[in-house]
């Protein structure tokens, strides 16, 4: 796995050269992100589009928030899109994956960067540590970021080892058996990363929590391992989930994982997988089961959409 640091690519105006004519575009797709999407934009907008012309385009493709983020991301400067308004002719979804879907349908670059909204420190690094790869390595088509994510009784400055609880428990062991070519991601589920776009409209993408481990899946099926890159953005601080999230996200993901091992011939599925997962709460004593139906799509690669091709 060819890894990297973000301090190698922290000389925007040399990036800006290497561009040699390529667009760059910036995604942060949002759901109820008010307290941070405000800054995440202002410093990427600051430094990365008024500061020194690195990125053409800095947007926000939202899921249908409750609260007021595409109105505090408009004001900070970013161009605001409404998920449900791209290709509605493809009917409805909602998730992070389809976010980053119909970004790849709306946006304009010919590479594509995302980064998170909940993101507490922001900085440019997030964003020229993914591109810079691509810009100076020909072979890589899509680069990973990785960090530390320290929890907030960690207090800020701390640097506990390894990922995040579903990626220690769930994705790292799963690469480890089944693909071990990405066994050497230090953060296959992190929400910063950048990649071609010519790779992006060519993959299927689930509509919720498994799209990024999806991306991982077909791009090494498409364009092989050492397509595949990483950069150490060295800390990030955000939101973290409680565990019942943690579970409904774990679902999602099993399901992208274990169709795409089926497609790779690794193992048989002898049904469809169902969507329903249950978990347990107690309330007044008693334990009771929540259901909750996994609402995830699979969304098929843009390219074979007439109404992309005619756009592009």
């Amino acid at each position: 796995m060819r890894t990297y640091h973000h301090g190698e690519f922290a000389d925007p105006a040399r990036l800006v050269e290497e561009k040699a004519g390529l667009r760059i575009s910036v995604c942060v797709p949002t759901y109820n992100e008010e307290d941070t999407i405000g800054e995440v934009v202002r410093v990427l907008r600051e430094s990365l589009v008024e500061g020194c012309g690195l990125v053409d385009e800095l947007a926000v493709v939202d899921s249908g928030s409750g609260d007021r983020t595409r109105e505090v991301a408009a004001a900070a400067g970013a161009d605001v899109y409404l998920a449900s308004e791209i290709l509605p002719e493809e009917g409805p979804a909602r998730g992070k994956g389809e976010n980053i879907w119909k970004a790849v349908a709306r946006l304009n670059g010919d590479i594509l960067c995302f980064v998170d909204g909940d993101v507490r420190n922001m900085h440019p690094r997030f964003v020229w540590g993914t591109v810079g790869p691509l810009l100076r390595e020909p072979g890589l088509q899509y680069v990973k970021g990785y960090y530390d994510r320290p929890h907030a009784a960690a207090g800020v400055g701390a640097r506990p080892a390894g990922g995040g609880r579903v990626t220690e428990a769930l994705v790292r062991p799963l690469f480890a058996l089944f693909f071990p070519e990405l066994a050497g991601l230090v953060q296959p589920l992190a929400g910063e990363y950048a990649a071609r776009r010519e790779v992006l409209e060519r993959i299927p993408m689930p509509t919720g929590y498994g799209v990024e481990t999806a991306h991982l899946l077909d791009v090494l099926a498409g364009w092989g391992a050492g397509a595949i890159g990483q950069t150490d953005l060295e800390e990030r601080l955000h939101r973290h989930q409680d565990t019942a999230s943690l579970g409904r996200m774990s679902f999602a993901i099993l399901h992208a994982f274990l169709t795409r091992a089926e497609a790779a011939g690794m193992i048989e599925l002898k049904a469809s997988l169902p969507g329903l997962y249950r978990h347990f709460m107690r309330e007044d004593g008693v334990c009771q089961a929540v259901e909750w139906t996994l609402p995830d799509r699979e969304r098929q690669p843009l390219i074979s959409l007439g109404g992309y091709r005619a756009g592009r």
